[in-house]
């Protein structure tokens, strides 16, 4: 089945550009109500908004014009939206929508009117920049909207070279990506379906199970018997709910199968989730955790490493860590920081930034149940930066290290959960990459039921793996 259509947004390369500090002792504000008769340069942000996608506040550099540009300009990714297919469409039909705002605002001690270091909390709209996006042509092809200097002149009108100048480049990108879709919750053990559009199709099946005993990650690595340990779950429960609640949460596994029966990825708890000393919450000083599993011959290989605790204070949220091994060793991965444990959200692992490339269109098959290996990075094309000398316009590095890689949407503690899972098309080349992320998914998803206070109860489907000698 055919990846699913999506777009990114890149908003990218932000400067801000001053004309040269005057020589004149006068005090008279030149630039915008900006003194630049200072040495120092103003401070300067973005506030960049796109439809209904929270605001993004970025920090600017700034520059004058007598300075060397390539000394000051600064190569990173300001900020990123993703759009389906379902959000494109709805754009077409507003035209209004497809339009990107930036206003750059100054503040700092070189404000007009600042004395005795108040500065600091005054700000400045220096104007206002906006590029139409034409999203319907960015599915297929990659579209550089602008790149370049434009002149951010206010509501009073100046001498020409008078207005501040901002730098910007914004791309739009084709972005496609598989979506796949647990028919029920993780411990369940429920189908997973590849969604493309109003079509699904079963392509995964998921066995949850628990174990014993809380054996360790050298255990787990070099068991082999691994490979088929899975116990039925969500079995009927006899128990009476007045029974009292563990103080530890060990053992679960969710293995993922393919259509055929074989093992194709496995995300296993391999530290327990125990309360802190003195309190009933996992904590950051001593999480839980679970390895994603890939197989490896007759036994399994690690693919990555999740960490999840209960967030201290009152945000009431999952905080977690996830580490990708490589040759054997692990390397921390970039993932939004929190969740929910009342309403959900979404494990989002992106790493666009810095002068990491994004935006190639790997080639995809017209053909097949889940015929994912077609999806490699021999599609891959070099940007077309019309002169930009900015990071990710460069030539492109490799597909495995750019830009969107997974994310995994989930309900909150208490709701029926179904986590629906995104991938780049980049980073799947078979069966088992695919099934890797969807493991990462129903870890995740179970991380937040482990990491419930233990003076709740669990779930009735987790608490039945009680009966079995396991919480």
């Amino acid at each position: 089945m055919d990846p699913c259509s999506f777009v990114r947004i890149i908003v990218g390369n932000l400067a801000v550009r001053f004309p040269a500090p005057s020589s004149s002792t006068s005090s008279e504000p030149s630039v915008s109500g900006i003194n630049t008769s200072s040495a120092s340069a103003p401070n300067c942000y973005c506030k960049i908004k796109f439809k209904s996608f929270p605001r993004q506040i970025v920090t600017v550099p700034v520059i004058f014009r007598t300075e060397s540009e390539s000394e000051t300009r600064c190569s990173t990714v300001a900020a990123c939206f993703s759009l389906s297919k379902a959000q494109i469409e709805a754009s077409l039909k507003k035209p209004k929508l497809s339009v990107l705002s930036i206003e750059t605002y100054s503040r700092g001690d070189s404000v007009t009117g600042a004395s005795c270091g108040l500065a600091s909390a005054s700000e400045k709209l220096l104007g206002r920049f906006e590029a139409s996006l034409d999203l319907k042509a960015a599915e297929t092809k990659t579209c550089l909207a602008h790149n370049g200097w434009v002149a951010l002149s206010g509501k009073r009108r100046n001498k020409p070279g008078s207005d501040p100048e901002l730098h910007v480049s914004v791309r739009v990108e084709p972005d496609p990506r598989f979506v796949f879709q647990f028919d029920g919750e993780p411990e369940c053990s429920p189908q997973v379906f590849q969604v493309q559009g109003n079509t699904k199709q079963a392509v995964f099946t998921c066995k949850f199970g628990a174990r014993n005993s809380s054996s360790g990650d050298r255990n787990l690595l070099h068991s082999s018997s691994m490979m088929s340990e899975t116990r039925s779950s969500c079995i009927s429960s006899m128990k009476s709910e007045k029974e009292q609640p563990s103080k530890e949460r060990k053992g679960w596994s969710v293995t993922v199968h393919d259509l055929s029966g074989s093992p194709v990825a496995m995300a296993s708890m391999v530290t327990p989730f125990v309360p802190s000393p003195g309190s009933n919450r996992v904590t950051r000083s001593s999480p839980g955790a679970w390895l994603i599993l890939r197989p490896d011959g007759c036994t399994w290989k690690p693919w990555g490493r999740l960490e999840a605790w209960r967030e201290a204070g009152y945000s009431d949220s999952l905080g977690y860590r996830f580490e990708l091994f490589q040759d054997g060793i692990a390397t921390e991965v970039s993932a939004s920081s929190s969740i929910s444990l009342k309403n959900g959200g979404s494990f989002v692992i992106d790493v666009t930034g810095g002068t990491t490339t994004v935006g190639s269109t790997p080639t995809t098959s017209p053909q097949g149940s889940l015929d994912l290996g077609s999806g490699s990075s021999s599609g891959s094309r070099p940007g077309s930066g019309s002169g930009s000398d900015f990071g990710y316009l460069l030539p492109q590095h490799p597909a495995q290290s750019r830009g969107f890689v997974m994310s995994a949407s989930v309900e909150g503690v208490g709701k029926q959960s179904k986590p629906e899972v995104e991938v780049g098309v980049t980073h799947v080349t078979c069966t088992e990459d695919a099934a890797a992320h969807v493991a990462l998914a129903a870890a995740v998803d179970l991380s937040l039921d482990a990491c419930r206070l233990f003076s709740q109860k669990l779930r009735k489907e987790l608490r039945q793996q009680s009966q079995l000698g396991v919480v």
